[in-house]
């Protein structure tokens, strides 16, 4: 036994079937002590633990006690008792360590959250305040773009905007100026003669001349109108196509019609090319001879005495392919990619409001068809419309 105790560092106790230490490795016997719950267990045949204070200092100890078999006969209790104070001690180091990385932790990520949450809110509110500028008419501001992140988009999204809208803006500026320059000029000639003919003179040539501008300046003005009023529907959404068979080839054989008294006024080679056998379109008669005749007019328009314009109707598997070639003035590089854009001038001032090659655009595209233009300065314009061959549904 003095062997097998110094080879333990707990205390170990020999407890006989009475409850009575026989031997104690710290020398110390009491008689009388109270049997513990483990000591208990252990005289009934089975293993028992207890843990507890002792003495004086209250010590917190494991007590683990096993029954003595003599050949099969239990004869005492073998109780080994440990303090617990160096494993206390050790929980408490690894909380206190963990407890210490843990608050590390929460600090570090209630940080790096902060500083996460401030790159976010800091620019959001920014793009914020950017955009209720924006709302109360202010499109001049601008939002600054420090990232390639959603929120830059976002800012990227508002800048595009503002100036999407100031470009809007100018244009609808310059084209309330335009056109009320437009309309001036045809009302003034109206009034004019209007009062000159009041007057009472008796000249009849001069007054059939009167009565021709006034004539033709009120068809100016019903033009005029009749496109705002074209362009305001399209805007809106409310033109819709009222589709029919239409014959090409008496649609060219109109416009050939409608169109030869101006181009010998005008001293130009007007000519049509069309297959009298070209097989019926179905679309809106009326809206494709506005397209034609807007197209027309402008290659009239921008073709000097002596020149030529043609119009050609072609078809093949798929499509129909409308041409209006003229060898006109042309169309510089820089005004080519804009001159279907609403309200939108070129420097030739020939244009009345700068929404008729627009309008026509528009309108193919609700036909489902294609406006195409290739022109070059000096040497002509070549305008080419592509609509799907289509059949009553």
């Amino acid at each position: 036994m003095d062997t097998f105790w110094k080879q333990v560092t707990a205390q170990v106790e020999i407890i006989d079937m009475n409850g009575q230490v026989l031997m104690n490795s710290f020398g110390v016997i009491s008689a009388d002590k109270e049997l513990a719950s483990d000591v208990q267990t252990a005289l009934q045949g089975e293993e028992g633990v207890w843990i507890g204070h002792v003495g004086r200092q209250k010590e917190k100890v494991m007590a683990a006690a096993s029954p003595i078999l003599v050949e099969n006969q239990q004869i005492g209790v073998l109780r080994f008792i440990a303090s617990l104070r160096e494993i206390d001690q050790a929980v408490r180091e690894i909380a206190i360590k963990y407890l210490s990385f843990g608050l590390v932790v929460i600090l570090f990520s209630g940080l790096v959250s902060l500083f996460l949450a401030r790159s976010i809110t800091d620019p959001l509110k920014e793009v914020t305040l950017v955009a209720e500028e924006m709302a109360r008419g202010n499109f001049k501001v601008k939002s600054k773009q420090n990232s390639q992140d959603e929120i830059g988009k976002l800012s990227e999204t508002l800048n595009f905007l503002a100036s999407e809208i100031l470009k809007k803006d100018q244009l609808k500026n310059d084209f309330i100026s335009s056109i009320s320059h437009e309309l001036r000029t045809p009302l003034t000639s109206i009034k004019g003669w209007a009062v000159t003919l009041k007057q009472g003179y008796e000249n009849k040539e001069l007054l059939q001349d009167g009565l021709e501008i006034i004539e033709k300046e009120s068809d100016r003005l019903t033009h005029m109108v009749a496109e705002l009023l074209d362009f305001s529907r399209f805007v809106s959404g409310k033109i819709t196509l009222q589709r029919q068979y239409v014959d090409i080839a008496g649609l060219m054989g109109h416009l050939r019609i409608q169109l030869t008294p101006r181009a010998l006024r005008e001293e130009i080679d007007f000519q049509v090319i069309c297959d009298d056998n070209i097989p019926p379109l179905y679309s809106d008669e009326n809206r494709l001879k506005q397209v034609f005749i807007n197209l027309l007019d402008n290659a009239f328009k921008f073709t000097a005495p002596g020149g030529s314009v043609l119009l050609k109707a072609e078809v093949d598997d798929k499509h129909y392919h409308f041409h209006i070639i003229d060898n006109g003035c042309g169309i510089s590089p820089e005004e080519l990619p804009r001159v279907k854009e609403k309200f939108f001038k070129g420097k030739s001032s020939k244009s009345q409001n700068g929404i008729g090659l627009s309008l026509a655009d528009e309108i193919v595209q609700l036909m489902q068809g294609k406006l195409e233009l290739a022109s070059e300065l000096g040497k002509g314009t070549k305008v080419t419309v592509t609509l799907p061959l289509q059949e009553a549904k």
